[in-house]
C-alpha cells in the first residue's frame, strides 16, 4: 500500500485506497464479516461476479465524460488487471471484470493518475451522475447543463450523508425538453429552463424503472440553479434518515415517497434544510470550449460514397455550433475491446475536440466533428469495423450483461441482442430509418437493460415443460421517453421460451411495417392496436409442450440451461453484529473531529449524527426493536432504554434530532460531537454489562 502515496497527488484519494487495501486484508484474515465488507467494497466500485474469486469493476465516468488520455488509462487497466475488454453500461459508466481482489487497489490508483474514480460507482450511494450525451452540443438547450452536472457529482462525492444509505440513488440531467436524460425515471432528474433570465431546472423526483416501475413526481416547474444542490442535500438527507434498510426490494426513494406521500416528503425536505451546509449553492457557469481539429480532405470510392451518405444520414447530429457535428458509433451489447479502443483513441484526437460521451445505451458519442472531417472520419472508422449503419436506433439494441457476469442474471441477454440484431439488419434493414422505435434487454427484473421503458422489451426470466425448465422472455411492449419529463412504462404481454424470442420479434416487426399508417411510429400503432390485439397473436409462441432440445439452450451457450442465482450486490443489505456496529460509530466519531479539524463543519455533524445512529442500532440488534431506518432506530431507542432519559436529561431523539434544528456552525459542531462521545462510551458501557450478565 505504501507505493501509492508518491503516485497519487490527492491525500483523500490516496487515504481511500490505501483504506481499501486494509480492509481486504482485514478480511482475508476473518477480522471483518463477508456481509460488512461486502457494503465497504462496493462504495468503492468493486462488484462481486457471478463467477468466484473475481470481481467486476465499475469506473465511475460523471456525465459519461471521456477524454482520449483517459480511455487510454482505461485501457491499460484493463490489459493489465483484466481480459482486454471494455463493456459500456446503461449508467454511462466502464466495467472490466475477472479482477483479483487483492490487486484492486492497486488497479484504483493506476485510474487515479487521470483523475478517474471508483469511488460510489457501486452500493448504498448516490450514484454516477447521468446526462444527456448531446450537453453543450444540443440545438434546443436552454443553456449547457455540464457545468451544473458536474458540480453535482462532485458535490456528493465522499459526502458524509449518502456514504450508507438504504439503497442506491440515481440523478440525471437532461438538455432539453427532449430529455434525453430520462429524468422520468431517477430518483432526482433535472431539466433545463430559464425564467425571467435566470437559469434553473424543472425538477422530478421519485421515479425508477425495475419490477415496479414508478413515474417521478414533478416537484418543480422552476428552481433557480443555486438552489438545485441544496434542495438535493436535504432530499438525500431525508431518504438516508427515512428510507427502508431491511427489505432491499423496498429501499428504493421512490417506495419512501408513495409511503410518506409527495406532500409529506416534501414537508421533510424542507424541513431539513436547516441543517444544510448552504442555502444557496451557486454554479460558476462557462460554455463549453471548442477545440478545433486540424482538417483533412478524404477521396470516397463510388461504393463507399452511397455507403458514406447512409452513415451520414443515420449516425450524426448537427451541432448547435455552426459547421460542427457529432458523431454516433453503436457498439454492440456494448463491449470493445482495448485494441480497437487505442486505435479509436488516435482517432479521437485527431479528428474530434476531445469531448467524447458514452451513452446510456451503451455507445459512444464524438463531439465536435468538424463537418469537412467528415468523409475521412468514415474512412477512419471503417478501418475499425466501427460504422454500423443506426446509432440509437432500432438495431442499436441496449442489453445488460445478464447470465455472462451478473449474480442476478436469469437469461442472456447480450447473446439474445445479437441475435435480434442480426435479425434487423437483415430482415428489417427499412425499420433502421425509423428513429423512434428501440428495443431493450435486461438478463432479470431489475431492468439494468431499460426494458420497461423500450418501445419492445425482453426481461430474461425462465419457463417450466414438465420437470424442465428452459431460459425464456417475457415480451413488453408499449415504454418509451415523450419528452418535457414524461415517459410511458411498457405492458408486460406474454412470456416465451427465449429461443422463440426471434420469432416474435418478426412478427411484431413484420406487423408494424405492413399495417402502420404513414408517420405512424410505434407507439402510436401500440396504442392503435391494443396490447390484447399482439397478446392474441401471439399467444401461440409461449406454449410449452413442443419444446425442443435446443429451448433448453440459452443463448451463446452450448450446455443446457441451469437458472443459478446469486446474491445481487446493487445495493445489499449488511447484517451487522454489535461489536460490528459500535466500531463503525467510532469510525465516524473519528472521521467527525477530522471534519471539525478542517472547518467541514457540517460533515463534521453528520458524521456524528451518523455515529448515534450506529451505536444505537448496536444496542437494539439486542432487543426486538424495529431498526429498518434511521427514524425507526432512533425511536426504539427511547422506547427500549427509557433510563437514557434519566442520564443525559433529554430523550436520544432529541439529543440526535438537534441536527435539523441547528444550522451547521462551529459552535453547534463541537458541541454536537461531544454528545455523540458521550452516547456512544454510554452504550458500550451498556454493552459491556449486557456481557457480564449473560
Amino acid at each position: 500500500m505504501e507505493s501509492f502515496r508518491s503516485e497519487i497527488e490527492n491525500p483523500i484519494v490516496q487515504k481511500d485506497i490505501i483504506e481499501l487495501g486494509k480492509k481486504i486484508a482485514a478480511f482475508r484474515n476473518n477480522e471483518i464479516d463477508e456481509d460488512r465488507f461486502r457494503s465497504l467494497r462496493l462504495a468503492r466500485g468493486v462488484y462481486g461476479q457471478r463467477q468466484q474469486g473475481v470481481q467486476m469493476i465499475r469506473i465511475k465516468l460523471p456525465l459519461g465524460k471521456v477524454t482520449a488520455k483517459q480511455l487510454l488509462r482505461i485501457c491499460d487497466v484493463s490489459d493489465e488487471f483484466s481480459r482486454g475488454n471494455l463493456h459500456i453500461t446503461t449508467r454511462q459508466d466502464i466495467q472490466i471484470h475477472y479482477v483479483s481482489l487483492d490487486r484492486t487497489p492497486e488497479l484504483w490508483s493506476e485510474l487515479e493518475k487521470d483523475s478517474i474514480t471508483l469511488r460510489e460507482a457501486c452500493g448504498n450511494t448516490v450514484r454516477n451522475v447521468t446526462a444527456s450525451i448531446f450537453a453543450g452540443v444540443d440545438q434546443k438547450e436552454p443553456f449547457d447543463i455540464t457545468p451544473y452536472a458536474y458540480e453535482f457529482f462532485q458535490f456528493f462525492l465522499r459526502n458524509p450523508i449518502c456514504q450508507e444509505m438504504g439503497r442506491k440513488f440515481k440523478i440525471a440531467f437532461s438538455s432539453s425538453e427532449d430529455d434525453a436524460g430520462i429524468s422520468f425515471v431517477h430518483d432526482l432528474g433535472f431539466i433545463p429552463q430559464v425564467k425571467d433570465g435566470v437559469k434553473g431546472f424543472k425538477i422530478l423526483l421519485g421515479g425508477g424503472i425495475g419490477s415496479q416501475p414508478q413515474h417521478a413526481h414533478l416537484v418543480y416547474e422552476f428552481l433557480a440553479e443555486d438552489e438545485v444542490i441544496p434542495f438535493s442535500e436535504a432530499v438525500v438527507r431525508v431518504f438516508d434518515r427515512y428510507g427502508e434498510r431491511n427489505k432491499r426490494n423496498k429501499a428504493r426513494l421512490k417506495y419512501l415517497v408513495a409511503e410518506l406521500g409527495i406532500d409529506a416528503f416534501l414537508q421533510l425536505v424542507e424541513k431539513e434544510r436547516v441543517a444544510i451546509s448552504a442555502q444557496k449553492h451557486p454554479i460558476e457557469y462557462k460554455e463549453a470550449e471548442i477545440v478545433k481539429p486540424e482538417i483533412f480532405s478524404a477521396t470516397l470510392s463510388a461504393e463507399d460514397a452511397q455507403a458514406f451518405e447512409n452513415w451520414k444520414r443515420l449516425n450524426t447530429i448537427a451541432q448547435k455550433q455552426a459547421g460542427y457535428v457529432s458523431v454516433g458509433i453503436a457498439i454492440k451489447n456494448g463491449d470493445i475491446r482495448t485494441d480497437k479502443t487505442r486505435l479509436l483513441v488516435d482517432i479521437i484526437e485527431k479528428y474530434t475536440g476531445n469531448d467524447t460521451r458514452l451513452t446510456a445505451s451503451q455507445s459512444i458519442l464524438l463531439r465536435f466533428v468538424p463537418e469537412e472531417n467528415l468523409a475521412a472520419l468514415y474512412l477512419e472508422l471503417k478501418k475499425l469495423n466501427l460504422v454500423q449503419v443506426g446509432f440509437h436506433r432500432v438495431n442499436d439494441i441496449v442489453t445488460c450483461p445478464g447470465t455472462d457476469t451478473c449474480n442476478l442474471g436469469i437469461a442472456s441477454s447480450m447473446g439474445l441482442g445479437e441475435k435480434l440484431k442480426e435479425v434487423i439488419e437483415s430482415e428489417y434493414a427499412e425499420l433502421i430509418e425509423d428513429e423512434d422505435l428501440s428495443i431493450k434487454i435486461s438478463g432479470c427484473m431489475n431492468a439494468c437493460g431499460q426494458h420497461t421503458i423500450g418501445n419492445i422489451g425482453f426481461q430474461g426470466m425462465t419457463i417450466k415443460s414438465g420437470k424442465l425448465i428452459a431460459p425464456a422472455s417475457q415480451v413488453l411492449l408499449g415504454g418509451g421517453i415523450l419528452g418535457n419529463g414524461q415517459g410511458r412504462f411498457a405492458d408486460k404481454l406474454l412470456k416465451v421460451p427465449s429461443k422463440r424470442t426471434p420469432d416474435v420479434l418478426r412478427w411484431i416487426l413484420s406487423d408494424f411495417s405492413s399495417n402502420k399508417k404513414p408517420n405512424q411510429n410505434f407507439l402510436g400503432y401500440y396504442d392503435e392496436k391494443g396490447s390484447d390485439y399482439f397478446y392474441q397473436a401471439l399467444k401461440h409462441y409461449g406454449e410449452v409442450d413442443n419444446l425442443q432440445p435446443d429451448d433448453f439452450i440459452d443463448w451463446g451457450n452450448e450446455a443446457a440451461y441451469e437458472m443459478a442465482i446469486g446474491v445481487g450486490e446493487c445495493a445489499g443489505v449488511t447484517i451487522d453484529l454489535v461489536a460490528t456496529l459500535l466500531l463503525e460509530g467510532e469510525e465516524k466519531i473519528e472521521r467527525a473531529e477530522a471534519n471539525l479539524a478542517e472547518n467541514a463543519f457540517a460533515d463534521g455533524i453528520y458524521n456524528a449524527y451518523a455515529s448515534f445512529v450506529h451505536a444505537a442500532k448496536a444496542i437494539l440488534t439486542t432487543t426486538k426493536a424495529k431498526t429498518n431506518s434511521h427514524a425507526s432506530i432512533i425511536e426504539s431507542f427511547d422506547e427500549f432504554f427509557p433510563t437514557f432519559a434519566t442520564e443525559f436529561g433529554k430523550k436520544f431523539s432529541e439529543v440526535v434530532y438537534q441536527i435539523n434544528q441547528n444550522q451547521p456552525s462551529a459552535a453547534f459542531a463541537v458541541t454536537y460531537l461531544a454528545q455523540a462521545k458521550s452516547v456512544t462510551q454510554w452504550i458500550k458501557a451498556l454493552r459491556e454489562k449486557q456481557l457480564q450478565e449473560a
